[in-house]
């Protein structure tokens, strides 16, 4: 239910019922003991509940304590949301409302379940119970913050279950599928987080989710081997965040369009990617291996954002090219680098995009060994001239007086005839106070400020000359009113 459905809903019942909060047909004027003389139109008793099913949980269960109509609706209310932030506003007993809700729920009629136990052991003798009345065929989305010891039972994906259930979310607790599970014909999402659940027995439950469409998996760390089938047709979406004893991923499912993956020294066999569109990937010396493997592996990529810890090994300058790639992001985190960094081959990402529009980079900001522009060689390499015609937006995070950084910067100003705006920002992961009212600064050393001014001097020399009139050049130097050293 989108929040506009909820909200509208809530809108109208109290329109409806201004003057006798809860009254609908069925009920009386206590004081009277007769019906009331409604100020309200009479509708039909599905309509009221229709109403009543529309609207967020807590107004509902509101609603059903001062009305005989909405309190029977409640019994088959469709959306049920668990948490400690609904249930326990005034720190009330998580697991006495929890198990007061669910009592007085049939279990019939319910479309979406959210139980969250707020990390509490304490309730786990009571979740089974819990859901045996909550989980029954007709449910459409489930989604279970447990607790890392509790063991999801299978037993209660019933055939019914199996046949209705289009979401499942589980958060923190031991999952074993096997084979013997079933087909789960209507599941299109699937997300694991921090699940116990090894790669045989997730390769179970996605061989029998043929319908599946999108696939989470956050730092479930009994996966070793993870094993995308090729039965997955429908799948179009692949998150791999985390998952820390994973050494090797095979991509079988042929339509995947959008792929979000984190990781250390994980071999992949991806295959053709066809129909790959945007791809997020962190991992060591991935743009290395972007630059020289994915132009081949994914010739349709639009949207590429890459992300390094450590980046030992230089870009290479191969002639394979992205030809559709239009957004290009790429960071790198680790702050020392032994020996420096080159970024002036990054330029071979720009030669191999000829329809590149934005390029957003984020660089190590302190204790980079880099060597200075203004070091003993003043000599700017430089490459011959490529215009890129596309290229529109450009924006470098903790932009330094790194030669290789100002070599590369100064080729792209030279060569992108169609940039309007080019960013270099003195800091990385900065909190800036933009103005008196807002949260001041964070702190910084003094050799990031003398860094920053070395910066600053290294772009009116080198770079500020070679941008064109029609495009802004902006530079973000650290506030001087938090940093007036």
């Amino acid at each position: 239910m989108s929040s506009s459905s909820a909200s509208s809903a809530t809108s109208v019942l109290q329109d409806l019922t201004m003057s006798h909060v809860g009254c609908a047909p069925g009920d009386t004027d206590s004081r009277h003991g007769e019906a009331s003389n409604y100020l309200i139109p009479w509708l039909p008793e599905d309509i009221w509940c229709h109403i009543h099913s529309l609207m967020p949980m807590s107004d509902a269960a509101r609603a059903a304590c001062l009305s005989r109509v909405f309190l029977h609706s409640w019994r088959c209310h469709p959306n049920l949301t668990l948490t400690w932030a609904i249930l326990c506003p005034h720190g009330l007993e998580l697991g006495q409302n929890i198990d007061r809700i669910l009592r007085n729920h049939s279990g019939i009629g319910l479309k979406t379940l959210e139980l969250n136990l707020d990390g509490r052991d304490s309730l786990l003798p009571y979740v089974d119970s819990w859901l045996q009345v909550a989980i029954k065929p007709g449910l459409e989305m489930l989604i279970l913050l447990l607790h890392k010891k509790y063991k999801f039972p299978c037993s209660l994906l019933s055939e019914g279950v199996r046949n209705s259930i289009r979401g499942l979310q589980l958060y923190a607790c031991v999952f074993r599928p096997t084979s013997e599970l079933g087909p789960l014909r209507r599941l299109t999402s699937l997300d694991l987080s921090f699940v116990r659940i090894t790669g045989d027995e997730l390769d179970c439950l996605l061989s029998n989710s043929l319908a599946l469409e999108q696939l989470e998996l956050y730092i479930c760390k009994e996966i070793i081997f993870l094993k995308i089938p090729c039965v997955l047709q429908q799948l179009s979406r692949l998150t791999v965040i985390d998952c820390y004893r994973l050494q090797a991923m095979e991509r079988n499912a042929p339509n995947l369009s959008i792929v979000f993956f984190s990781g250390r020294n994980i071999k992949l066999s991806l295959g053709q990617l066809m129909k790959m569109k945007e791809l997020y990937m962190h991992q060591p010396d991935v743009v290395c291996y972007a630059r020289a493997e994915l132009p081949s592996i994914m010739p349709n990529l639009e949207t590429l954002v890459i992300g390094a810890g450590i980046e030992m090994v230089n870009v290479p300058m191969v002639l394979t090219k992205f030809l559709y790639l239009k957004h290009l992001t790429i960071e790198i985190w680790e702050r020392t680098f032994s020996p420096p960094y080159d970024y002036f081959p990054l330029v071979s990402f720009f030669d191999a995009s000829p329809a590149l529009e934005t390029f957003f980079m984020n660089v190590p900001l302190e204790d980079v060994k880099h060597e200075s522009v203004f070091g003993a060689s003043s000599y700017l390499r430089e490459l011959p001239e490529h215009q890129h015609n596309c290229l529109k937006v450009v924006e470098i995070t903790g932009f330094s007086s790194a030669k290789s950084l100002v070599e590369l910067t100064c080729c792209i100003v030279k060569n992108a005839v169609s940039l309007e705006c080019i960013t270099l920002d003195t800091l990385r992961d900065r909190v800036r106070c933009y103005g008196e009212g807002n949260e001041t600064c964070q702190p910084i050393s003094n050799a990031v400020l003398k860094e920053a001014s070395r910066t600053v001097m290294a772009i009116t020399m080198y770079i500020e000359d070679k941008v064109a009139p029609t495009c802004k050049l902006t530079v973000l130097e650290p506030c001087t009113r938090c940093h007036c050293r």
